[in-house]
């Protein structure tokens, strides 16, 4: 089981930290990692506008202009790399450098400013590894997977673990806006002309498309901003198709300047809205998905998730991030997993129905429950609240992600207080009423065990007909004080059973 393996391994040895360095049509970006992990952290991560694809649509060559820009990122790369001491620098270039008639020149001075040999990657290995890195950080993925750059967008189907075929068309918002001559109605008709017959597009219908690049996040970090949405975190955000196309043909009319929230866009991504939003409109259009969800992981995350073995690809992230944080912010580690088995034993009991999905959310929210120990007892909740909230786990939605939150938060601040209600938008009535359980029962067994290993395994907690009974040893017999009867009562309410403390021996 994928659980058990995960923890059963504890922390997985990251090995050297390893840098990703990505030549783009749009932004030359490094990305410093700790370590080839099933969920790798960042430790640095800069990018620099360069417009490498800008006029090659039209000119065929790459501007002097941005290719000094972009040396000179490599440069300053190469130094933040030598004082991160990091020595595995991998880099790969996309589409400008691939379409360019003086693109093997570009890459020769590349090569030297970054001191690593460059992969130049053919569209089709480009969607490959855009695809790998969705499936590195999406849970069960299904769909399509877009990955739409300055110069090309690459499309590829993706199921659970496995990938399509994929294909490149010249439809990046920079070779976009190039070749229709800056017109919003002639780059309508070119997105339609070559979308029309995308293979991709016809296995779409009624599934997810999975949206990757900096042109779209910036699309959705709008989209967030206008509704006040109330979780920060770009990856995994949902949009379902029909909200989708009504927001991307306002971004085709209006001035993007106008907008509302503009502001939170870089100025040099804002012209290129506008044709990221004709290109997702007509991918609405003739793929029909059921929703557009966006992935902060692409090509990056892709070529470092293809470098892990096959048992750590199995892995499953969420739970391995999870057991991380339990590992360093917990005051015992054990008792987070003595934990979740805890309340797996107890909710078996319960005429409760289940799935895989809520059981997975379950046990990273006992792994994650004692991250805040360390603040003042007043903040823990809202600490807690807000590290799960903002942290970048992957292999997680928004509506699991708030489940976490809200069921570590009520663990501390208990059953009356109103945590965030502005995040249960994103949650369901159940799940919501699941993760209050989740709260209360931890609850019962925290007081019980004072967050210490080697005491709920004795403890067991678990629904009997009409009864909700705690079994204490004699060994322990003296906790079945007025606080857990008080905290057994508030879980019993909850599932409509009676509580009972009972001493055996």
């Amino acid at each position: 089981m994928v659980i058990s393996q995960t923890e059963a391994q504890g922390r997985i040895d990251a090995g050297a930290p390893v840098a990703i360095v990505d030549i783009g049509s749009n932004s030359v970006r490094l990305v410093a990692y700790e370590g080839r992990t099933r969920a790798p952290t960042p430790i640095f991560n800069e990018k620099a506008f360069c417009g490498l694809g800008r006029g090659v649509q039209t000119t065929g060559v790459l501007n002097d202009e941005a290719m000094e820009r972009a040396v000179s990122a490599l440069t300053r790369f190469e130094t933040l790399c030598r004082i991160m001491g990091i020595s595995d620098i991998q880099v790969v270039a996309t589409a400008a450098a691939r379409d360019a008639r003086n693109g093997p020149a570009f890459l020769d001075r590349a090569e030297q400013a970054i001191g690593a040999p460059i992969r130049l990657l053919s569209g089709k290995r480009e969607a490959e590894l855009s695809a790998l890195g969705v499936i590195s950080a999406v849970h069960q993925p299904d769909g399509v997977v877009g990955d739409l750059g300055g110069g090309s967008l690459e499309l590829i189907g993706v199921n659970g673990d496995k990938t399509g075929k994929g294909q490149t068309l010249p439809l990046g918002g920079l070779a976009l806006l190039d070749s229709s001559g800056k017109s919003h109605k002639q780059a309508t008709r070119i997105a339609r002309e070559y979308l029309e017959d995308a293979d991709a597009l016809k296995k779409l219908p009624g599934r997810t498309f999975y949206a990757v690049g900096g042109t779209w996040r910036a699309l959705a970090r709008l989209h967030m901003l206008q509704r006040s949405y109330p979780l920060n975190v770009m990856h995994n955000y949902e949009i379902p198709a029909g909200d989708a196309e009504d927001f991307v043909e306002l971004l085709e009319r209006a001035d993007i300047d106008s907008l509302n929230a503009v502001d939170a866009i870089s100025a040099q991504r804002r012209p290129l809205l506008a044709y990221g939003a004709i290109v997702l409109d007509e991918i609405i259009k003739r793929g029909k998905p059921r929703s557009i969800v966006m992935s902060a992981a692409g090509v990056r995350e892709g070529l470092l998730y293809e470098q892990l073995s096959a048992e750590q690809q199995a892995l499953d992230p969420l739970i391995w991030s999870a057991s991380e944080f339990n590992l360093l912010r917990s005051r015992a580690p054990l008792h987070g997993k003595e934990l979740a088995d805890w309340y797996d034993d107890f909710f078996a009991s319960t005429d409760l129905p289940d799935a895989d999905y809520n059981r997975r959310l379950r046990r990273a929210a006992c792994l994650l429950s004692d991250i805040a120990w360390r603040a003042h007892p007043d903040y823990r909740g809202e600490q807690a609240f807000d590290i799960v909230a903002n942290a970048s786990f992957v292999g997680v939605d928004h509506p699991g992600r708030a489940f976490i939150a809200l069921a570590i938060a009520t663990r501390h601040l208990g059953l009356n207080e109103a945590v965030s209600p502005t995040i249960r938008s994103v949650i369901t009535a159940r799940l919501l009423d699941r993760a209050r359980i989740l709260g209360a029962a931890m609850r019962v067994a925290y007081i019980l065990s004072a967050a210490m290993p080697g005491v709920l395994p004795k403890t067991p907690l678990r629904v009997r007909k009409k009864e909700l009974v705690l079994e204490l040893p004699p060994e322990f017999a003296a906790l079945a004080g007025e606080r857990v009867a008080n905290r057994m009562k508030a879980l019993g309410k909850l599932i409509g059973r009676e509580p009972k403390v009972v001493v055996t021996g």
